[in-house]
C-alpha cells in the first residue's frame, strides 16, 4: 500500500537505512570488543612469559614491545571507530544532543552518540590495561 507521497507503507524500512543502522549497531560493539581482546591478549601473554619461560629478563623486553605494539594498533582501531561515530552523531552540525523522538534522525544520531561514548571508554580502558607493562620490572 503506497502513501500519498508515493512512498511505501509507514512501517516498512528503507533497505539502505536498515543497512546503516545495522552498521551502527556493530560499531557500538566494536570498541568494547577491541578493549576485551587487548585485555585477554596482554594478560595471557604476560602469564605465559612469567610461568613458562626461563629467560624472563629477555622475554620481558619482548613482552613489553609486543604489548606496546598491540596497544598502538588497538588504540588506532578504537580511534577510527570513535571518529566514525562522531561523524554519525553529527553534534557540531546542529548542536542537538537530545535524541528522544522516534524519528529516523534521532535514532541515527543516538546510535552515533552511544558508539562515540563507548569508544571513548574503551580507549581509556586500553590505556589502563597497558600501564602495568610500563611500570612492572619483573614477574616477581
Amino acid at each position: 500500500m503506497a502513501t500519498e507521497s508515493g512512498g511505501s507503507e509507514a512501517g516498512a524500512e528503507d533497505p539502505k537505512e536498515f543497512a546503516e543502522e545495522a552498521e551502527s549497531l556493530w560499531r557500538i560493539a566494536f570498541g568494547p570488543l577491541f578493549w576485551v581482546a587487548h585485555f585477554v591478549i596482554c594478560y595471557a601473554a604476560t602469564t605465559l612469559v612469567c610461568t613458562k619461560l626461563t629467560d624472563i629478563e629477555g622475554a620481558m623486553a619482548w613482552l613489553r614491545l609486543g604489548i606496546a605494539g598491540l596497544t598502538i594498533l588497538t588504540l588506532a582501531g578504537i580511534a577510527l571507530i570513535g571518529w566514525r561515530a562522531w561523524q554519525q552523531w553529527d553534534y557540531l552540525n546542529d548542536y542537538d544532543y537530545v535524541h528522544d523522538l522516534a524519528i529516523e534522525e534521532h535514532r541515527h544520531e543516538f546510535l552515533g552518540h552511544a558508539s562515540f561514548l563507548l569508544a571513548l571508554i574503551s580507549f581509556v580502558g586500553v590505556v589502563y590495561v597497558a600501564l602495568p607493562a610500563l611500570f612492572i620490572g619483573s614477574c616477581l
